[in-house]
C-alpha cells in the first residue's frame, strides 16, 4: 500500500469541501483536461414520490461540487451515468427522473454535462477470470477517467456498499443477477471483488454527509455525519470507509480479495490519512437487523411473540429483485401476527432446501423455485413465481397461513417510502435540500 493516501475531510456546506479533500491527496492525479469523464453517484433506487433518501443516494450538494471542481480542471466531457433499481420489470425513464428529481438538470444546463441512464445504454461482455464474464455499461469502459461518488453506507449482504460495490450499477439486470451466484466460493463477495477490474484511472469521493445503517435501501437507519473521503485509489478509499463505518477491511471478503489480486495489503498502516483522523470520526454502522441463534427469525418478532412460523436469514445468494418482496413479506407478518401459525418456512435466494419437520414451505422467487422444482419432501410446497417474484402467488402464499392481504400491496413502493418518511418528521438534522440544486 505504499504511496497510498486518503483524504477524511468534515463536511462543510459551501466551502468547497469536495474540492479540498480532492486536491489534498491529489485525487484527480491522472486525470487530464481532455479526458472523456463518467461521474457514477449511488442513486440505488428512485420513487416517484418523498421518500427517505439520506444516506441512500449520493447527495445533490457532493455531485454539484463535483462537477463544479471538474469544470475547474478544465474538462468539458462530463457524463452522469447511473442504473437505479428497476422496482417493476420495463420500467422506463427511470434514470431521467431520478436525474430530474436531484437537479442533475441543472447541471446539464448550466456545465453541458450529459445525464445517461444505464438501462438505455449498451453494454459490453467483459471477461474477469475463472471463466467469468459481465455485461458492463459501455460509457464507462469507453471513458479515460471516473469520478466515483458512492455513500458511506453499510450493506445487509456485503457488510459495507462503497466505491467497488457502486460499480454493480454499470451491470445490466441478467449480470447483477449472476453477482449473487448460488456457489459457496465465487459468491457475491468474490464478484464484487472483480468488478475492481472495469476501473479506467479513477477517483473515489465517498460522499459521507448522510451514513447509512443496515443499508443499502431506505428501509436502513440513517445519520447525520458529515464526512467526505477522498483518494485516487480506489481500494484505498474503501479500506477507510470501511473502518470509519466499524470494520476492519480485512474482515470485508471483497476488500480482501480485491486487494489480494492487485497484490495489496489491507493493512491500514500503510495508508496515509489526511484531514481528519480515523479514529476520531469512526462510529460502528450495524450492516444488518440481528437474527435469533437459529438464523429462523429475525430477533425482533421473536421477541414479539411471534411463533410457529421460520422465515431463514436471507444470504448473499438473494438477489436484488427479490430483496423487496422479502423485507414487506416479513413487515406484513410482523404487523399482522394475531395467533400462532401452524409450523410454516419461507425460503428466499439460490441455496435453501426444506425442512422435513414444516408442515408448508413456501418458496420465493423463481430461483428458489427452480431449485427445489423436484423436492419431493412430506410438507406442502407453496411456490411464489417470477423474477421479480409476482405479487399474485405472494398474496396467495399469504392468504394460505391466515393473512389478507391485497396483491398491489407489493409494488407500492411509493406508499412505502411515504411510510418510511414519517420517522424523520421534525427531525432538522433530516434536511432534504442536500439532495436539489438551486
Amino acid at each position: 500500500m505504499k504511496g497510498i493516501t486518503v483524504a477524511i475531510h468534515k463536511f462543510e456546506r459551501n466551502k468547497e469541501t469536495v474540492k479540498k479533500a480532492v486536491q489534498s491527496v491529489d485525487a484527480f492525479e491522472h486525470l487530464s483536461w481532455n479526458a472523456k469523464v463518467v461521474v457514477k453517484p449511488n442513486i440505488v433506487v428512485w420513487l416517484d414520490s418523498p421518500y427517505p433518501k439520506w444516506g441512500v443516494v449520493t447527495t445533490s450538494t457532493i455531485m454539484e461540487e463535483t462537477v463544479i471542481l471538474l469544470k475547474e480542471y478544465g474538462v468539458n466531457d462530463i457524463c452522469i451515468v447511473e442504473g437505479s433499481l428497476q422496482m417493476v420489470p420495463g420500467a422506463k425513464q427511470i434514470g431521467q427522473k431520478s436525474f430530474e428529481g436531484l437537479g442533475y438538470t441543472k447541471l446539464r444546463d448550466r456545465y453541458g454535462v450529459r445525464l445517461l441512464d444505464v438501462w438505455e445504454r449498451p453494454f459490453e461482455k467483459v471477461k474477469i477470470g475463472d471463466g467469468l464474464s459481465l455485461k458492463v455499461n459501455a460509457d464507462l469502459l469507453a471513458s479515460d477517467f471516473l469520478v466515483n461518488l458512492p455513500v458511506l453506507k453499510t450493506h445487509a449482504q456485503v457488510k459495507v456498499s462503497l466505491g467497488i460495490k457502486n460499480l454493480k450499477g454499470f451491470l445490466n439486470v441478467s449480470s447483477r443477477k449472476k453477482c449473487h451466484r448460488a456457489d459457496l466460493e465465487k459468491d457475491l463477495d468474490y464478484m464484487v471483488s472483480k468488478l475492481a477490474q472495469l476501473l479506467p484511472p479513477s477517483a473515489t469521493i465517498i460522499d459521507g454527509i448522510y451514513t447509512l445503517e443496515r443499508g443499502p435501501s431506505f428501509d436502513g437507519k440513517p445519520r447525520k455525519s458529515d464526512l467526505v473521503i477522498a483518494s485516487s485509489n480506489a481500494l484505498g478509499a474503501d479500506m477507510v470507509g470501511a473502518r470509519v463505518l466499524g470494520y476492519d477491511p480485512g474482515d470485508i471478503p471483497y476488500l480482501a480479495q480485491a486487494a489480494s489480486d492487485a497484490g495489496l495489503s489491507t493493512d491500514l498502516a500503510q495508508v496515509i490519512v489526511t484531514g481528519e483522523q480515523i479514529d476520531d470520526v469512526a462510529r460502528f454502522h450495524n450492516c444488518t437487523f440481528p437474527y435469533n441463534e437459529e438464523n429462523t427469525l429475525p430477533l425482533n418478532m421473536e421477541k414479539m411473540g411471534i411463533k410457529g412460523i421460520k422465515f431463514h436469514k436471507y444470504d448473499s445468494s438473494l438477489c436484488t429483485y427479490c430483496s423487496p418482496l422479502t423485507g414487506m413479506l416479513l413487515t406484513i407478518i410482523a404487523m399482522s401476527y394475531k395467533e400462532p401459525f401452524d409450523n410454516v418456512e419461507f425460503l428466499t435466494g439460490k441455496r435453501l432446501t426444506p425442512s422435513l419437520d414444516s408442515k408448508k414451505s413456501i418458496l420465493v422467487g423463481q430461483c428458489m423455485c427452480a431449485l427445489n422444482k423436484n423436492y419431493k419432501g412430506p410438507q406442502e410446497i407453496v411456490k411464489i413465481k417470477g423474477c421479480p417474484p409476482d405479487p399474485d402467488p405472494a398474496s396467495l402464499a399469504l392468504k394460505g397461513i391466515g393473512i389478507d392481504v391485497d396483491p398491489s400491496f407489493f409494488t407500492n413502493y411509493e406508499m412505502l417510502g411515504a411510510f418510511m418518511l414519517k420517522r424523520y418528521k421534525n427531525k432538522s438534522e433530516f434536511d432534504t435540500s442536500y439532495y436539489t440544486i438551486d
